[in-house]
């Protein structure tokens, strides 16, 4: 099988077409063997695939247009999320038909159900404010609107993430002096955040964590103590999250479109990996493996 990196030369080190998990224990960070091939950018949900399903199955045919989440057939490599290769041999339940006119898009499902996942969790109210214009915040403004919410503001400071807009205004934050917003969604992996998202909550506002964050999170509690503030972390989608999603797609109430900007070969995947993390245009890359043996 042909894995989109080189697993001997990149082990252990942070080649730019590898991400190594890392864990702390006892105060220590240690390397883990799990490697996490970055087709999916800063959420950390890598190597989501739309494929042609090679291996019958009772409930699937052959060509069948398929979304896989992932597989664990890379033998020494321990594939995190992994997706990215030519052939992946699945259980035929991880195999999820979708219809030929989405195409291309399939492989933006899961990060549409993780946006799901924290809009339409239990008791949550709908974004007023999201923080990062990139493919994750798109699809939460979308998704808010689609569930019958008000257009959200969009904060961005980088000028060319800040088009493409569907219906709701970017904003450079510098420029928004509401202080008033119930429910602020973060997706923009600053850890240094918290303290100005809390500066901008109502009374009882919550502020919901739907990116990653690397560094540790902290805030100074006597502004959060005076807005009795709400701090809610949004994880992974969950099957049902996939069967709603899917639903607002084929009813017309949600598009996928304009978020997959650039495809590459997998024949040129070093290329497309340095496109996808230093090219801020570039808002998804997928890989095409079709010409791949």
């Amino acid at each position: 099988m042909t894995l989109p990196y080189d697993y001997a030369r990149c082990a252990g080190t942070t080649h730019p077409t590898c991400q190594w998990c890392r864990r702390r224990e006892h105060g220590r960070e240690q390397w883990q063997s799990y490697i996490a091939p970055p087709i999916y950018t800063l959420t950390g949900e890598c190597g989501n695939l739309a494929a042609r399903l090679m291996d019958p199955s009772p409930s699937l045919a052959k060509n069948d247009l398929v979304f896989v989440p992932g597989a664990a057939c890379y033998g020494e490599v321990r594939g995190l999320f992994g997706g990215a290769a030519s052939r992946l041999v699945v259980p035929g339940a991880r195999a999820r038909p979708i219809a030929d006119g989405l195409g291309m898009q399939g492989v933006l499902l899961a990060l549409a159900a993780t946006a799901y996942h924290a809009a339409a969790a239990p008791n949550a109210a709908l974004p007023d404010l999201i923080v990062g214009h990139g493919v994750l915040g798109r699809l939460i403004a979308r998704i808010a609107i689609a569930l019958g919410g008000e257009a959200p503001t969009v904060w961005e400071t980088n000028p060319v993430r800040a088009a493409g807009a569907d219906d709701y205004p970017v904003v450079d934050p510098i420029a928004d002096e509401r202080r008033d917003y119930r429910a602020i969604y973060d997706v923009s992996g600053d850890a240094s955040s918290l303290d100005t998202l809390v500066a901008r909550l109502a009374p009882g506002g919550e502020v919901v964590l739907a990116g990653f964050y690397a560094d540790r999170l902290s805030f100074a509690f006597p502004p959060a103590f005076m807005r009795e503030a709400r701090l809610r972390i949004a994880a992974e989608w969950k099957e049902g999250d996939i069967e709603a999603v899917t639903a607002l797609i084929e009813s017309g109430r949600l598009s996928l479109d304009g978020l997959i900007t650039h495809h590459k070969p997998a024949t040129a995947a070093d290329e497309a990996y340095r496109t996808a993390f230093g090219d801020p245009a570039c808002l998804k890359m997928v890989l095409d493996w079709r010409s791949c043996p």
